[in-house]
């Protein structure tokens, strides 16, 4: 069957993958964000469902006042005996963890730390031992792939942190991920930056302490010379296996704005890319090592999308997500409506406003949310950063209530419109396309325009990190907010 790239939309980046008694799983970074890693399951490598989120307990992940962009970084999931293993980065804390279950579905255990540094680190199972490794400096000071011997049961390194592989040459290698082939060892990675540079790289060695020898054709995937095209950034990936035999690479990529406009504000997305074996043990990914919309792969099902997002048909413990550490006295959560009370914190500060997200999963969408607030300001932002938002709000003033619309960019914080209400209450509209966002407010039956603000401003080209827009509800100033007959519409 055919089907259509990118398979998760929205800010998914740094996807890994695995397979266990019949299903694929995935987990993908969240940085900023908790609960932390969100975690999907997938009969058919094309059709991902959130079954959940790895990171869900406080003590699980520091997240506490940390900058955008920071926090959870490129986890890895591997399947080993029965377990389930997620490891990954706090790249605030300059830690490398990882997790376990024997429960996909269940909760996920304390933290265990390995004393190895770097980021994106990875496991590999082979005759009843581990292998960790992540990029960085090896015990000698030499960068690259760096990989030890641990103990599995406590994170205890079992061997010296040697450098294994030194990529093909370009900047930022990242993301090692270790595979058995064949009785080959096939090492991946990622180099050039995760940005218009970024391509997978391999190499390949008869141990897995190497020589690790390059693949002559490297990268084997990348679409940094291919312009002008909508598709960019891809890299940073996971190799699997599916029921059939064929293989594929899970990776991250983005979506510009525009064939001419080198912006993109959905962040790094999960692509799905077919990969060939020849036969002297080498692959090639993609077409000619490029990524495109559309490939076909074998079996007898059909590729599912949502459009719609209601608090109905969402999940506030999977679908939702909040910033940093939340207080969760600030919530109430109901089937179809939410409160929220706001405090002093604002989505200004690199703390935790009462605030609740979606991401964003395509260019066009339509949001409505009514809204009652009796003090202080609530609303719905487009949100990338503490630095780059747009809120359109609900707040009291002198008369009554009012309309507002803000524009934050760079810092500068501008206020677009007010307009006065006749009720305390309002429907909050934004209604996106690949260029702006418009906001609007509905009372008393009539729509109000209060303005736009460009797409190009919300973009990591922009704001910088490796995020992407989220569509959030907040509340701020001692208030009670209520948020009803939400809809998220993707056209």
């Amino acid at each position: 069957m055919k089907y259509t790239n990118p398979v998760v939309k929205g800010f998914y980046p740094d996807p890994s993958v695995c397979s266990a008694n019949g299903k694929y799983y995935m987990v993908c970074s969240s940085f900023q964000y908790f609960p932390g890693v969100p975690l999907f399951e997938s009969p058919d490598l094309v059709n991902w469902t959130q079954i959940g989120y790895v990171l869900t307990r406080e003590n699980q992940v520091m997240l506490d006042k940390i900058n955008s962009s920071g926090g959870v970084f490129a986890p890895t999931i591997r399947y080993n005996g029965g377990r389930f293993y997620m490891v990954t980065t706090n790249d605030t804390t300059r830690q490398n963890f990882y997790v376990y279950t024997d429960d996909i579905y269940g909760e996920w255990s304390d933290p265990v730390y390995v004393d190895q540094g770097g980021i994106d680190p990875s496991l590999f199972f082979e005759d009843g031992k581990t292998y960790f490794m992540s990029n960085g400096l090896d015990d000698e000071g030499r960068s690259g792939v760096i990989q030890c011997e641990i103990n599995i049961e406590t994170g205890e390194k079992l061997s010296k942190s040697i450098c294994i592989w030194q990529g093909s040459g370009g900047r930022y290698l990242e993301s090692p991920h270790m595979y058995k082939i064949n009785g080959s060892y096939y090492l991946m990675a990622a180099e050039g930056g995760t940005e218009y540079g970024h391509m997978i790289t391999y190499a390949r060695a008869d141990s897995v302490w190497g020589e690790f020898v390059g693949y002559a054709g490297n990268p084997v995937l990348t679409n940094r010379n291919k312009a002008p095209y909508l598709i960019q950034g891809i890299g940073h990936g996971d190799l699997i296996r599916d029921k059939n035999g064929d293989w594929h690479i899970l990776c991250l990529g983005f979506r510009q704005i525009h064939m001419w406009m080198p912006y993109h504000n959905l962040g790094r997305e999960v692509f799905l890319i077919p990969v060939k074996f020849s036969a002297d043990g080498w692959f090639t990914a993609g077409r000619d090592g490029t990524a495109e919309y559309e490939y076909e792969i074998k079996g007898d099902f059909e590729q599912k999308e949502k459009k719609l997002y209601t608090f109905k048909n969402t999940s506030w413990k999977i679908d939702w997500c909040h910033l940093r550490r939340p207080d969760f006295d600030n919530y109430e959560f109901y089937d179809d409506s939410i409160v929220l009370h706001g405090s002093g914190i604002t989505l200004d500060d690199a703390d935790s406003p009462a605030f609740i997200a979606l991401r964003q999963r395509d260019f066009e969408f339509e949001l409505s949310v009514r809204l009652s607030v009796d003090g202080g300001e609530a609303g719905v932002t487009c949100y990338m950063c503490e630095d780059e938002h747009y809120d359109i709000a609900l707040r009291k003033s002198p008369e009554g209530t009012e309309a507002v619309l803000k524009l934050n960019i760079g810092g500068i914080k501008h206020i677009e419109n007010t307009v006065e209400l006749s009720s305390d209450s309002a429907v909050l509209i934004v209604r996106g396309d690949n260029f702006r966002y418009n906001f609007y407010a509905a009372s008393q039956g009539s729509e109000i325009y209060l303005g736009s603000g460009n797409t190009k401003y919300l973009t990591s080209e922009v704001s910088g990190g490796f995020t992407g827009v989220m569509l959030g509800l907040y509340s701020i100033g001692r208030n009670s907010a209520s948020f009803s007959d939400f809809s998220c519409n993707y056209k």
